[in-house]
């Protein structure tokens, strides 16, 4: 069991369990209703996302209707056998909040971004430059699932959580389930795909369904970047008067290789004494063929979505559409294959570096507070 929660959009009020199941087992589940004190168990329905990649495991929807008996349940557990009201819970331990209760019409962030599975985490230099991109951009929000980092990056992260700008989820599928660090099953052993980071996308978008406007389905080494305008807050209107109200937005992927920078930057010194990337070293892309299949991240209001994976949605109000790379698309700096590099053409590229003048004053102050860097 990830998260619970009360689905509002459909006529019948049900409670949507985000699990993770295995794939080839057929299993009835009952879910256990905590209501006034009482304990009312129902029969729940489930079905397995389509995106699993292979893996003997997969995130599925367990579905419970909430009966007139109890209108208002507050907790639930999944389990495999019936119980009745008065019957014995001696093995049944893993009751958790069903979160969502009121629909509302008025949120307390405009933009939140998920970040799924953060495992080892190192890179501490690109983390406070993505927090701080983050908040230039617009963002109010942040939410990590995290399963392990290094000392160092667990003080950035404490430094943010004290500024209520980062919200950590623990992620502990790695204690119950053997997960894949890739996400071919073909390549990378495991049981489960890339850390279970299907299963922590959904949850996202159901656990700030009612807590913001909009959600940003990213990593932290992509930055969706507006071409013409300054920000998110002046971007997503400007698509949903372009386009709709009523859809995600598909972000292109361009590549920045880790292997090739420029060095033609005053960046200060004191960066240097911090471990990971500097992102205003790679202003050098490869180009996209327009004739082959580009991956892309989405933002989205997210009562817009029933099902997310890691690139757009299975089951949506209405489908998502492609951004002009134009007006928007995303700078993602990362490792690529050498191969790769030998195939594309290459050209710079220096949006990022317009924001250097406030991101570099900006990183400077947090490596100072949160680790005493000079």
């Amino acid at each position: 069991m990830v998260g619970s929660y009360i689905e509002h959009r459909q006529e019948v009020k049900k409670i949507r369990t985000i699990a993770i199941v295995h794939r080839n087992e057929s299993t009835a589940y009952h879910c256990l209703l905590c209501c006034n004190g009482k304990i009312v168990s129902i029969p729940g329905n489930y079905s397995i996302h389509s995106d699993h990649f292979g893996f003997e495991y997969g995130t599925a929807d367990i579905i419970c209707k909430v009966p007139e008996v109890c209108p208002t349940p507050t907790h639930v557990a999944i389990t495999s056998r019936s119980v009745k009201e008065n019957g014995s819970l001696q093995d049944i331990h893993a009751f958790q909040p069903i979160r969502n209760q009121q629909k509302q019409e008025v949120f307390p962030y405009e933009f939140t971004v998920c970040i799924s599975t953060m495992f080892d985490y190192v890179n501490v230099l690109e983390l406070v430059q993505a927090m701080e991109m983050f908040k230039i951009l617009g963002v109010q929000k942040v939410a990590i699932y995290k399963t392990s980092c290094n000392p160092v990056t667990q003080k950035i992260l404490d430094y943010y959580v004290r500024q209520n700008f980062v919200a950590l989820i623990p992620w502990h599928v790695a204690s119950y389930i053997n997960v894949s660090r890739g996400w071919n099953s073909t390549l990378s052993t495991g049981e489960l795909h890339y850390f279970g980071q299907i299963a922590a996308l959904n949850d996202c978008v159901y656990r700030y369904m009612y807590e913001s406007h909009y959600v940003s389905l990213q990593d932290l080494d992509e930055f969706i970047l507006p071409i013409n305008l300054k920000n998110w807050t002046e971007l997503l209107p400007e698509l949903e008067r372009k386009y709709s109200q009523k859809v995600g937005f598909e972000f292109e992927t361009y590549l920045f290789p880790l292997s090739i920078k420029d060095l033609n930057l005053d960046s200060p010194c004191s960066w240097k004494k911090v471990m990971g990337v500097n992102i205003l070293e790679h202003v050098f892309r490869l180009n996209n063929d327009p004739k082959e299949f580009n991956d892309f991240k989405v933002i989205v209001n997210p009562r817009l979505v029933f099902r997310t994976t890691v690139h757009g949605f299975l089951q949506s109000v209405n489908d998502s559409i492609r951004v002009d790379p134009e007006i928007a698309h995303i700078y993602h700096i990362r490792k690529v294959l050498s191969e790769t590099l030998l195939t594309r053409s290459i050209v710079r590229d220096t949006r990022l570096r317009d924001y250097a003048d406030m991101l570099i004053p900006a990183v400077s102050e947090v490596l100072q507070e949160a680790l005493d860097i000079f």
